[in-house]
């Protein structure tokens, strides 16, 4: 039996709705055997992150390293960081040509701090210009860029920056805008790709964890990276329709197969691709 393999470098969640957790139950719905370096450990529940602590650099060189060695991975992403010294080990370990998702998390949905802005400095200096999907979210487009992000328009002019420092690709996701649905914008060599999905009355605890890493496990798998972003983008919709409701009342990513809802919930209608309004053309060249 042919496996992919994908490995996830990023923090530890102890209530398992988000980080290292959360990007594993995502490969293993995909089919994806998931391997897992832990960039940082947390005291944290689905509400509120208490402490963050940074793993030393070179113990988590030294998985990355080995793990390398060990296993023919077909994909990394990339999640909390943590630090800088942390994000530049990652830089320092990473072979080329592997394909990388950078999920640039900075804050949790929470509230609480999880990157600090050393490490964000970093990242875009050493990690961006080898990501093959940088997936940010509105507010950390903003911290990027240094400027606000809210409109369509807006969500593709800062993918464009964010490709001019040097990642092929951009996914903007616009779970923080208002309105029906939540519109995704992928902007790559081809153009700008929106993708629309029903919006829930809800936050939900990982689930910007569990869109990169199933963006991770399709190119594991050797989709197109159009492929595994509309495939990720199903992904994560079942993952929000179906969330846990934790006792403390937030709700956490549950991560299934697309074609296969979670328990209680009707199946859902794949992501489409929207309009960018007054532009008309769904891609925009």
């Amino acid at each position: 039996m042919e496996v992919a393999y994908a490995l996830t470098c990023a923090g530890s969640d102890p209530s398992g709705g988000a980080g290292i957790q959360v990007d594993l139950r995502t490969f293993a719905a995909l089919g994806t055997w998931g391997l897992s370096a832990v960039t940082a450990l947390t005291a944290q529940s689905p509400s509120r992150v208490r402490t963050v602590v940074p793993v030393d650099p070179a113990l988590l060189a030294s998985q990355v390293e080995v793990l390398l060695e060990a296993f023919p991975v077909g994909a990394v992403k990339t999640g909390m960081l943590g630090s800088a010294a942390v994000a530049g080990a990652i830089a320092d370990s990473l072979p080329p040509g592997i394909p990388l998702v950078v999920d640039p998390v900075m804050t949790a949905t929470s509230g609480g701090r999880l990157t600090d802005p050393q490490a964000v400095a970093v990242m875009l200096d050493r990690l961006v210009p080898r990501a093959a999907l940088l997936t940010p979210n509105l507010p950390e487009a903003a911290i990027l860029l240094g400027r606000p992000v809210r409109t369509l328009d807006e969500m593709r002019e800062a993918a464009e920056a964010l490709m001019a420092l040097g990642a092929r690709a951009v996914l903007v996701k616009g779970g923080h805008a208002r309105g029906d649905e939540v519109v995704d914008l992928l902007v790559d060599e081809r153009g700008a790709l929106p993708l629309s999905a029903p919006r829930f009355p809800y936050d939900v605890h990982g689930s910007g964890c569990c869109l990169s890493a199933a963006v991770a496990a399709g190119l594991a798998r050797g989709w197109s990276l159009r492929q595994a972003v509309q495939n990720g983008k199903a992904v994560v919709t079942v993952a929000i329709a179906g969330a846990i409701v934790a006792p403390d009342g937030r709700r956490m990513a549950n991560p299934q197969p697309p074609n296969r809802a979670p328990a209680g919930c009707s199946r859902l209608p794949a992501p489409r691709e929207a309009s960018l309004g007054r532009r008309g053309d769904k891609t925009v060249r």
